[in-house]
This record gives structure tokens, sequence and C-alpha cells, in this order.
């Protein structure tokens, strides 16, 4: 992807415009600017217009030449320096940080893009090496199709979403998995786009090994994050809550589909009908189920209650529930604290929700708990 938002280059012919107006605003006869000082600075702004450059820089050093320069002389003689370099777009070689930039500005229009490359010790010569200009240099290694350069560019010297933009399609595009991720990750915590969760949460689902559990939790962010947008992902996500038994969730997920016009069908109608009966039946059932959640001799049922709860926006009796579960001791210590943080999220609690994430130590489980963990530092 190339980045969209580069500045407009034109700042500095702009100004180069203007130091030429302030040079002819004055007349040989005026008294702040001699006539020997004034009558080569004329001659140079007539050369330069001409595009004669070397001519007119030599009747700059002229004016430069002529002795007893007043404070006034000196200020125009550097507008008529920066205004030849600027219009000459590097033929001149600069001698001010404007000329500098008007020569990276020109190289990069010109898409004399080695030309950008090798511009940035003169950049930093004049001190303009800025994030903006560290950009167009990642743009320029892009351009030439250097993407592995492009990457190792943009991470040394990345930091805004522009640069991570164009680290990531370079990274993807040169192999760099590990760096292309990272990317991707910085770009979800920078922005929040439902465009970079989509990415990365197709990432997750290629997974090797991933629970259904695991596929259950990277769809309810794919809900959270904006990034469901068809009718199987509405479906898939209300059946895995089904199939767990998670009814009150199944029903919420389908009614969002169907308020967003996406879910439409019979088939959809039949799923929601059933998220319902079985929620009625489950609530009906709800103080037998506690009472053998507590009874039971591990905490795995009182885990899978305190998830429910979760379902329901019962988030304090979920955290008292998941904390419970987890006293006792579970089978799965990794969704255990998965679920607590999930739980601890919900009712308020972002720090120790960050912290129960970062207690899971498989390798799908701190995946998807450092995706729980990515959205919960955003929101």
């Amino acid at each position: 992807m190339i980045p969209k938002k580069l500045r407009a280059i034109g700042l500095a012919l702009l100004m180069g415009t203007a130091a030429a107006a302030a040079v002819g605003a004055y007349s040989p006869a005026d008294a702040a600017v001699r006539s020997v000082v004034g009558k080569p600075l004329k001659e140079a702004q007539a050369d330069a217009a001409a595009g004669n450059y070397s001519a007119a820089m030599a009747h700059v050093r002229e004016a430069e030449n002529a002795g007893g320069l007043t404070a006034e002389e000196q200020k125009i003689i550097g507008q008529m320096k920066q205004y030849i370099e600027v219009k000459s777009g590097g033929a001149v070689a600069p001698t001010t940080s404007v000329g500098a930039q008007a020569k990276f500005d020109a190289d990069y229009r010109a898409g004399r893009y080695r030309a950008v490359i090798d511009d940035v010790d003169l950049l930093r010569k004049f001190g303009i090496l800025n994030s903006t200009n560290l950009q167009i240099v990642a743009q320029a290694y892009y351009k030439m199709g250097s993407y592995a350069e492009c990457a190792r560019f943009a991470k040394s010297n990345g930091g805004g979403a522009g640069m991570l933009e164009l680290l990531l399609s370079c990274a993807t595009r040169s192999g760099d998995d590990e760096a292309a991720h990272s990317a991707l990750e910085q770009l979800v915590a920078s922005t929040g786009k439902a465009e970079y969760w989509i990415r990365l949460l197709r990432i997750a689902e290629r997974a090797k090994g991933l629970s259904d559990h695991q596929t259950l939790d990277i769809y309810r962010i794919k809900l959270l994050t904006g990034s469901i947008t068809t009718a199987d992902e509405y479906e898939t996500l209300a059946t895995l809550a089904i199939q767990f038994g998670f009814d009150s969730e199944a029903q919420n997920v389908m009614q969002k589909g169907m308020a967003a016009k996406v879910l439409t069908g019979d088939r959809d109608q039949r799923l929601l009908n059933r998220a319902k009966s079985d929620l009625a039946t489950g609530l009906a059932n709800l103080p037998r189920t506690v009472q053998a959640a507590n009874s039971a001799k591990n905490g795995d049922a009182l885990v899978k209650l305190g998830e429910d709860y979760c379902g329901m926006g019962r988030y304090a009796d979920a955290v008292a529930a998941i904390q419970a579960g987890i006293k006792k001791g579970v089978s799965d210590p990794d969704n255990a604290q998965i679920r607590l943080g999930q739980a601890l999220y919900g009712a308020g609690q972002k720090d120790g929700a960050v912290r129960a994430f970062a207690k899971a130590t498989t390798p799908n489980g701190q995946m998807t708990a450092h995706l729980w963990s990515l959205y919960v530092r955003g929101h």
C-alpha cells in the first residue's frame, strides 16, 4: 500500500517566489539597497527567470563582494540566493536549507528516486531530515521496487502511520513476515481502524492448531472492532456461541447483524429463534447451573459460567465466578485467564484485564490473549 497522504511539495517554491518579489521591490535608488548591490541582484533575477542559473549565481556573488553590506542588503542577497536555488530545482548546488529542500522535492517530482535517497546526507547537513522527508525517502525505495531496503529504512526511521503503512507494504512484498506483522500490530494500536484489524485477525485465523474456543474469541474481536461485514461471519460467531452454550451472546450477535441489515434471510431468523429459545431455557435453569458449578470439584464450570455472564453483560458476576473457578483449579489455565481478562475489561478494570491476558502461556493462548490485550489497550 502506498501512503496517500504525503505532504504537498511546493512550499519552498512559494518561499522562493516571495523572495523574488521582495528583491523586485527594491531599486538601485532605494536607500536601503545600494546600486552596487541592487543592480547585480536584478540581473541575477532576470538570469534565473530565463533559466541561466550559473549566471544568476555569479551576479549574486558580485553583490556579495560589494563590501560593507548592510543587514538589509544581506537579507535581500540571501532571499535571491534562495530563489535561484529553489527555481533551479537542484541545478545549483544548495547553500541553504530552503535550497536543499527544493532539490529534494525536485528530485522526487522528477522520479529521480536514487537521488532522493542520496539527498539524505544533504538534508541532514541542513538539519531538515524530518519525519516527512524520511517518509519520502522510504517512498523512493518503494517506487524503485527496492522493497527489502524500504522495509529496513522504514523500520529504522518509523513512527507515524504513513511510515508504518510503507513498512507493512514493503515487508510484505519482501517476505519479511515478522516486520509486516509488527507494523500491522502498530497500525492497529495507533489507529484502531477496521481495515488493519481485518488483516490482523485473518492472520490469527490461519494459526495452526486453533481451537474452536479461540476461533470464537477471534470472531468476538471482529465484532468489537467493526471487522465483521458478511452474513457468514455473523452466523459463524452466533453458531459458535450457541455451540458453547452462550445463548445470550448469540442472540445479541444475531440482532446486531439484523440491525445492520446484513442478516435478512429465513435461515438467520431460525438461528435467532433458536438462540432465544435456548436462552429462555438457560435462564430458567440458571440457579441449578450456578449451584452445580459451585459444587463441582474443579473450577471449569465456574469459568464457563463467568463467560456466559459476560455475554449477558453481568460483568461483576463474571469476575467473581471466574476468580472462584481459578482458585479451585482449572484444566485450561490460559482459557481461564482470557475469560478473566474479558470479564475485568467489561467491568471497567482495563489494567487488571491486561495483566490477566499476560498470564497466558501456550502459543495460541498467548496469541488470543494478545489480540484481546491490543483491543483493550485501545478502548
